[in-house]
């Protein structure tokens, strides 16, 4: 079989390839097979930690390389290692933190720490937005700095994620990449790591460039790997803004919409 344009397919999971339930569709694993049959390679890139991934990897029969924690982590499942990676200042963390409840009052905050068997802690009153994820509960804010973390996530009591994000790139700066993943999922994480970046790193070492990979995703998030690909898919639902930047509109992630693309490019 002929290879397609695309060598590389790039995947987010939440509201991408895995449905409400995190499975994945058996229609979806046979497209994904397909595209492998035609040479094609299968990167997930998430705004989960490596170690919120393993087994969803696992399902998928990845053993190769992901990008994890929004692009801060390259992470080699076969190896179960990191083989790259970014942490967040915790100090500029705290400040950033002051500067947005400074505007907007109480926020709630949760963290992802460092490395393969890093936690997810969270703090008082923080609400995890995926209940299925585990975390673990701090007595204090305080208790979230005792280990590096890759990133920070934020929730408001009354904001929208879209005026909490708003807020917190404007008096954040470059303390910290504001982005939004998800439904309650506003995030602090290193200035200037975006998925793109941890996306570049991973093609790097596969051998392949943007001009040959088609990205998927659903939130704003998605924004900078859609830039860096050839081609970005947006999920039917995604993110207006996401959506004004792609070059396709999918059906929705409980509809197979990562399949349905894949079946066409890869007949």
């Amino acid at each position: 079989m002929q290879p397609t344009a695309y060598a590389l397919v790039a995947t987010d999971l939440d509201g991408t390839l895995l449905r409400g339930d995190d499975t994945v569709s058996d229609r979806s694993l046979a497209a994904l097979a397909r595209a492998a049959r035609a040479g094609a390679r299968h990167l997930v890139v998430t705004g989960r930690p490596a170690p919120r991934v393993r087994a969803l990897l696992g399902d998928l029969g990845c053993e190769g390389l992901a990008v994890c924690g929004q692009g801060a982590q390259v992470y080699d499942a076969g190896a179960d290692r990191l083989l790259w990676s970014v942490t967040l200042d915790r100090g500029m963390a705290e400040t950033a933190l002051g500067k947005i409840e400074a505007e907007v009052g109480q926020v709630y905050a949760a963290v992802d720490q460092d490395g393969v068997a890093g936690l997810t802690l969270i703090e008082p009153g923080y609400l995890m937005p995926h209940p299925a994820l585990p975390a673990v509960r701090v007595g204090r804010r305080d208790d979230l700095w005792a280990a590096p973390i890759s990133k920070v996530l934020l929730r408001h009591p009354e904001l929208s994620d879209d005026e909490l994000a708003a807020t917190a790139r404007a008096v954040v700066g470059s303390l910290a990449t504001v982005t939004m993943s998800g439904p309650g999922t506003v995030e602090l994480q290193p200035c200037g790591v975006t998925k793109a970046t941890g996306l570049a790193l991973a093609a790097e070492r596969l051998g392949v460039g943007p001009e040959r990979t088609i990205a998927f995703g659903d939130m704003p998030n998605d924004i900078p790997m859609f830039e860096w690909a050839a081609r970005g898919v947006a999920m039917a639902g995604a993110h207006p803004e996401l959506r004004a930047v792609a070059d396709e509109v999918t059906t929705s992630n409980e509809d197979d919409g990562v399949a349905v693309v894949l079946e066409r490019l890869f007949p």
